[in-house]
């Protein structure tokens, strides 16, 4: 407990930011944490956005990755399921628990979307505590389903084009380049393999490779301005919560598309 206070503070805030009101329904991360402990979960990784004032510090948005030990069974290679939580008590979030995939050998989090996994939300009102503990195992069961997809995508065999194709695809969800133009980094650079065991043709690889590339950045990227004058500049690691869940769960339906097309 003392490890994920030190990395997520705000997860200890013992009561909701004064800006709430007195029908905002203070969950308690905390505790949260410590009754799924009780039934389990372990957690396995904690942090929190930046609040944009300095008194909503102790009160903003944190995420963590749990899990449970029935999910050791589900465990293969470098990969193993895991429950995202995201909560708040500054009223910048709902109290949200959903199903994720941690790949080891590069730490890096991907997390499902409800097409896979049942997204677990409870708002900061009524009563809430027993509707928590339930999601929990809600997302627990539903987890079988990620590893179904997991093994899919570590079935079937991508063409070259066809990684390039999703590479693409990816580079234009991360970074949104307007219309018309093209996005900062080009698929080569994204299916680059940052270590040996990155090195693979199977969608499951694939995978793993683009969203490492996207998510933790120090892509040498091109940029234009108005005025037309190309900027070489690195590429962004995604830092914030929000752009985190949006972008992993975006790349996660990306690959179950591409697994339906290839077994069609």
């Amino acid at each position: 407990m003392e490890q994920i206070q030190h990395r997520a503070p705000s997860a200890f805030a013992e009561q909701a930011h004064d800006s709430r009101s007195a029908r905002y329904a203070y969950i308690a991360t905390q505790q949260i944490i410590a009754g799924l402990m009780r039934e389990g979960f372990e957690v396995y990784s904690a942090t929190q956005s930046k609040a944009r004032t300095e008194d909503k510090r102790d009160h903003t948005k944190h995420m963590l990755r749990l899990r449970h030990r029935s999910m050791q069974t589900l465990a293969v290679g470098d990969s193993t399921p895991e429950i995202v939580l995201v909560n708040s008590h500054d009223g910048s979030s709902s109290y949200q628990m959903m199903g994720g995939m941690y790949r080891l050998v590069c730490n890096n989090g991907l997390m499902v979307p409800d097409g896979i996994v049942q997204t677990i939300k409870v708002q900061h009102t009524g009563k809430i505590l027993d509707r928590v503990t339930e999601g929990a195992f809600e997302v627990l069961d539903g987890l079988t389903r990620v590893v179904d997809s997991r093994d899919g995508m570590r079935a079937l065999t991508l063409s070259t084009d066809e990684q390039r194709v999703f590479a693409n695809a990816a580079a234009m969800i991360r970074f949104e380049p307007a219309e018309g133009e093209r996005a900062p980094v080009t698929p080569d650079q994204v299916l680059r393999p940052r270590r040996t065991a990155d090195i693979g043709a199977d969608l499951w690889t694939t995978f793993n490779r683009v969203q490492e590339n996207v998510v933790k950045g120090g892509l040498s990227g091109v940029t234009t301005d108005a005025n037309g004058r190309r900027h070489h500049r690195a590429t962004r690691a995604v830092t914030g919560i929000d752009q985190d869940v949006r972008l992993n769960r975006a790349l996660w339906t990306l690959a179950e598309e591409m697994r339906k097309l290839k077994t069609a």
